[in-house]
């Protein structure tokens, strides 16, 4: 393998969000790029397909197709996969070739998937993503561990990451994530909860003003947009990552009842969006609102009608 790795051949796993923008990033540098998802065989397909041919992107057909043919791999699929795409991979994967584990898993599953990807003889290196990735792209913050992330953090810098050793020891980093994850998650959760019932009694105006008095420096209606958006958009995501925050929390011998909360809601939230319950997925306006108060009378609607 050479040393240079913007002459590496990368395989992304998962052609989602989170990888058409990493993708979109190392083809603008002129690194060669191929990529398989699952859902290539499905619904979707037509618009990977597209987003792929703009970009000079290859589709393969298989997790162990992309893994014989990459110096580096990185794994950004939903938390709950993260040993099933490491499983699936370890069969392919080349002698000394890099796995970059993305996803947002708690330690004990990225301990697993490592079992898998060293057993195999490549070298697995966990990437802990310490916030939302479309603002920052390539860029987002990004701490790494295993016994590999020293050496392969200034590849990942030369490819234009901004990542960053936080321990040799496997887990560290994404217990880092995880632990972060219970406050912005669930704030998250918290402010939908919040909001929602509050429309519900006719007092939002009042809980608002009192949030603003106990904290200034937040435009809680700003947040409260913000974070609707993201929610309704991405819950489903998300809540598969807090599951996975809920895991880190029994790993360390404590009971998650936050975290398994938040997680609960987030998938509320996602059934909702799935049903349609804020419009079509995919419109230009789906997740757009930049009032709060029209997707929480939605939540409230739909719950209305449930009883």
């Amino acid at each position: 393998m050479t040393r240079d790795p913007k002459q590496w051949q990368l395989g992304l796993v998962g052609y989602g969000e989170v990888g058409r923008i990493l993708a979109e990033d190392l083809r603008a540098q002129g690194v060669k790029v191929a990529a398989y998802d699952i859902k290539l065989d499905g619904g979707p397909a037509d618009a990977m397909r597209y987003h792929a041919g703009i970009h000079g992107v290859a589709l393969v057909a298989s997790h162990a197709a992309l893994a014989a043919m990459s110096d580096l791999i990185v794994s950004a699929v939903t938390a709950s996969q993260t040993v099933a795409v490491a499983q699936a991979c370890a069969p392919g994967v080349r002698p000394g070739g890099w796995f970059l584990d993305f996803n947002s898993a708690s330690p004990g599953a990225k301990q697993r998937a490592a079992q898998l990807i060293d057993a195999a003889g490549g070298r697995y290196v966990e990437g802990a993503v310490m916030t939302s990735i479309p603002p920052y792209r390539i860029k987002v913050p990004l701490l790494l561990g295993g016994a590999g992330a020293a050496e392969l953090a200034p590849l990942l810098i030369a490819l234009g990451f901004d990542a960053k050793v936080a321990s040799e020891k496997l887990g560290v980093a994404s217990a880092t994530k995880m632990c972060r994850s219970i406050m912005i998650k669930g704030l998250e959760a918290m402010v939908i909860e919040s909001f929602t019932t509050a429309r519900a009694y006719g007092v939002e105006d009042a809980v608002l003003a009192s949030l603003q008095e106990t904290f200034p420096s937040i435009d809680w209606e700003k947040q409260g947009a913000y974070f609707f958006q993201r929610v309704i958009e991405h819950g489903r995501r998300r809540a598969e990552e807090v599951f996975e925050v809920a895991e880190t929390v029994r790993e360390a011998g404590l009971t998650p009842w936050s975290a398994q909360g938040t997680a609960e809601r987030q998938a509320f939230v996602a059934d909702l969006a799935d049903a349609g319950v804020f419009g079509k997925r995919g419109d230009p306006e789906f997740a757009r609102s930049p009032d709060w108060r029209i997707e929480a009378d939605r939540i409230l609607a739909a719950a209305k009608a449930k009883t």
